[in-house]
């Protein structure tokens, strides 16, 4: 990697002096300038942030943080207790994988301090690793995630449309990206990204780098980085099936692998990403649709019947069903459910 000189005439002094005037303050993070935060932070806090929102993960990270203050904590942790903190923030292969690297971080005593060993942990991807590398333990990596895809094709009006841009952008990340304060630059372009060279409406006459900026220079800057047309979401069907008793409703807990998997749930009819539900009910009863929630995931959207039965009080599921509960309506929200089966429960219960 070629990293930076860090002169007072470069991108990166540029950038830096910036980020000490404008960082956010985010929990996860240390001020600029200041000793490198704790690694399980930093971890908890990368992994929360992938494909989600800093707004939406601020309050899971606090939940987390409370309940589970150490990386050893939460490697103690019941992986119930964890999946259900995990509800609603999407993409539940995360939340199974943060429980294995715990674990594999409290057999090895702490968390490695190099790119490498980070890697080498259950769940942690390049990106990951990299950002761990470089904002827990100062090294100089190649920090790429979507913000810094923005800035550095535009820096360098890198128009070939992504994904087939990634080695480019990532081969001019490396040049720009100084060998001290590793940590601080790689927040500093996400910040950047995030606040001024946003998707639209780019604010180029605010950024430290505008003086260095190709694309900018070119009025190319709010076209990049480049895009192939996205392909329409397949539409599925499926049917979630509402089976109370006593002010309880019957909850499954699906297989530990695959879409939301070892989650709590209503049972379903199996639909998924790849087909419609078969709509077989889970005994012979009244069943009747009463009403649909619609759902986006990222590679399809469902709509999903809720059925209720009509023939009286709903006894216990079928022999040779899929392992389960009855959970308290009254304590329903402490389930964990999924988003998508927290919005039938809602709809459900507002139906009762």
């Amino acid at each position: 990697m070629q990293a930076s000189t860090h002169t007072e005439r470069s991108p990166s002094f540029a950038l830096l002096a910036w980020y000490d005037r404008n960082a956010r303050v985010l929990p996860w993070r240390s001020p600029p300038g200041m000793p490198p935060p704790d690694p399980y932070r930093v971890w908890l806090s990368e992994v929360m942030l992938q494909q989600t929102t800093v707004a939406a993960v601020q309050p899971y990270f606090a939940k987390f943080v409370e309940r589970w203050p150490t990386v050893l904590t939460l490697a103690a942790a019941d992986e119930a207790d964890v999946m259900a903190a995990w509800a609603g923030l999407g993409y539940y292969s995360r939340a199974r994988n943060l429980i294995a690297c715990a674990r594999e971080v409290a057999r090895l005593g702490g968390f490695p301090d190099d790119e490498a060993g980070l890697r080498a942990l259950p769940g942690l991807g390049a990106y990951t690793a990299a950002a761990v590398a470089a904002i827990a333990f100062d090294r100089s990596t190649v920090v790429v995630d979507a913000n810094v895809e923005r800035v550095v094709s535009r820096v360098f009006a890198i128009t070939e449309p992504l994904p087939a841009a990634r080695p480019a952008i990532r081969a001019a990340t490396a040049t720009i990206t100084p060998a001290s304060r590793a940590g601080d630059f790689a927040q500093a372009m996400m910040d950047l990204g995030a606040t001024v060279c946003t998707a639209r409406n780019p604010r180029c006459l605010l950024c430290p780098l505008r003086e260095d900026c190709q694309a900018h220079a070119r009025g190319l800057a709010e076209t990049l980085p480049a895009k192939l047309a996205k392909k329409a979401k397949p539409q599925r069907i499926g049917h979630a099936w509402w089976i109370e008793r006593d002010g309880a409703v019957w909850l499954v807990r699906r297989p530990d692998k695959g879409m939301l998997g070892g989650m709590r749930a209503l049972p379903d009819d199996g639909w998924s990403a790849r087909g419609d539900g078969d709509g077989t009910p889970p005994f012979a009863g009244d069943w009747r649709t009463s009403g649909v929630v619609r759902h986006s995931f990222t590679h399809f959207d469902l709509d999903l019947q809720l059925m209720l039965c009509q023939d009286g009080e709903m006894v216990h599921p079928w022999p040779g069903g899929p392992e389960g509960e009855f959970w308290s309506l009254e304590r329903i929200d402490d389930a964990g459910l999924p988003t998508v089966f927290a919005k039938v429960a809602r709809l459900a219960i507002a139906l009762r």
